[in-house]
This record gives C-alpha cells, structure tokens and sequence, in this order.
C-alpha cells in the first residue's frame, strides 16, 4: 500500500545531516545472537511474516505499544538493526542509559520538540537504515486508537517505507504497567504489509502529515486485525484503571 501528497506539493531538500552522527550499529549486530538466545530461555517468542520487511532501504518500524519490554523485542528479534525512539527517562538510569547508547537506540523527550532525536532519526533513514517508533506514544491497549503523528512524518521526510509491528504477549490481560509475562509464556511479533510513502522535501504542512498519518493508521489497524487472526490472540485490554504511563 502507499500514500502521495497533493499535487503541487513543495519539494525543497533538508538541511544537510552530515554533521549528526549515526547512533552506534556494533552492538546491534553482534549482540542480538545472545540476547535472543537468553530471551527465549525465558519466553516463547515466535516471528511471524518475516518477508514483509525489506532486506535493503529505510524502514519505519511502527509497532503498538502494551508492554514494557516491546522496546527490547523489537530491537533484538527484528531481522534488521533497529535503532528505535525511546524515552529519554531510561536513559538516565546508571546502567540502562550507556547500554542503551551503546546499543544504537535514540533518546526522546516526550513532552515537547526534540530537534535532536528527530535529526537522529533522519540521519538513520538517510543511510537507508531502520527505526522503530510507537505511534501509540505510551504502553496501554495496543489496539492504535490513539495515534501520533511521528510515523507519518519520518516517512514523509525521508522516503521510507512503513511496516506495521503487533506485539501480542509481551503484556498478560489485567497485567500493570511494568508487569512481565509468566516464564514460558508464548510471544509473538508480527510484521505487517509495507506502507510506502512518497518523500516530500520540506516544507511539509500539518494537513499533509495528518492527512498520511490518518492513512497509517487505518493500515495498521488493519494488519493488526490481521495478526490478531493469524495467531488467534487478542490484545490484552487497557491497563488497570489506577495506573498512569507516563
């Protein structure tokens, strides 16, 4: 599936990047092997459509968001390096925060702009790398009714193509906010059908961002309808009423 702008659309080129450095890439490479071998001694996690993702080029993982450790599948069991969006807070933390440069992963202030995560990011598409991004913007139901604009607009910057992420299992039905799944539990990860979008050089307006993210949305949903059949699970509800993602 794809998306194009409105005729007449501006097509300026960006700023050059050069000056912002690639997030680290060794680790991604030669660490995964391990960790997916030490995840799995805990958990059952399955990859499901694997030929949907692109063996070369930019990519935008863009996956639902219902556990706390979505951020380390998606990075460790996705067949190609991810260098995923992830919330500047973790990285503040003694251990977490040098790991988590050290393992290419990019840190995002939440609550406002963030020049510097979103140059990050770019500068990953631009050498034809992949992402990950949550829409959803915070862990809870995963079923992408709330929806962020963020997908959309690296697509849009850079050209990349779109594939839909369904994290299903990371999360158990009535399980809190920062709850793990039991030990042997069945995880899976399904990758949906790429969503090309066409790259629009800056200036980009609101409307035209609203109006591809609206698009990926409505993809999604349906992949994850897709994923929910293919495996024959379901999403695992909202979170317990009195906790707040932040």
């Amino acid at each position: 599936m794809s998306a194009s702008p409105p005729a007449g659309t501006p097509r300026m080129e960006l700023p050059s990047l050069d000056e912002v450095p690639h997030p680290r890439r060794w680790a991604l490479y030669h660490i995964n092997v391990y960790a997916r071998w030490l995840i799995r001694r805990r958990f059952d996690v399955r990859l499901h459509e694997t030929a949907n993702i692109p063996e070369t080029g930019p990519v935008v993982f863009a996956s639902n968001h219902v556990g706390i450790i979505d951020g380390p599948l998606l990075a460790i069991f996705t067949p190609r390096p991810v260098h995923a969006l992830t919330k500047s807070e973790m990285f503040e933390h003694w251990f977490l925060g040098p790991f988590l440069r050290w393992a290419g992963q990019i840190p995002l202030y939440r609550f406002g702009s963030d020049p510097a995560a979103v140059k990050l990011a770019l500068r990953v598409l631009r050498e034809g790398n992949a992402m990950g991004i949550y829409p959803e913007g915070t862990r809870g139901a995963g079923d992408l009714v709330r929806f962020n604009r963020g997908a959309a607009y690296f697509a849009l910057a850079s050209g990349a193509v779109v594939v839909p992420v369904t994290m299903l299992g990371s999360r158990e039905p009535g399980g809190g906010i920062s709850s793990l799944p039991h030990k042997g539990a069945r995880i899976d990860i399904v990758y949906g059908e790429p969503f090309a979008v066409e790259r629009v050089g800056w200036p980009r307006t609101r409307e035209q961002v609203g109006l591809v993210s609206g698009l990926i949305q409505k993809h999604m949903q349906v992949q994850q309808d897709h994923a929910l059949a293919l495996t024959g699970r379901e999403l695992p509800g909202p979170l317990p009423s009195e906790e707040n993602n932040d």
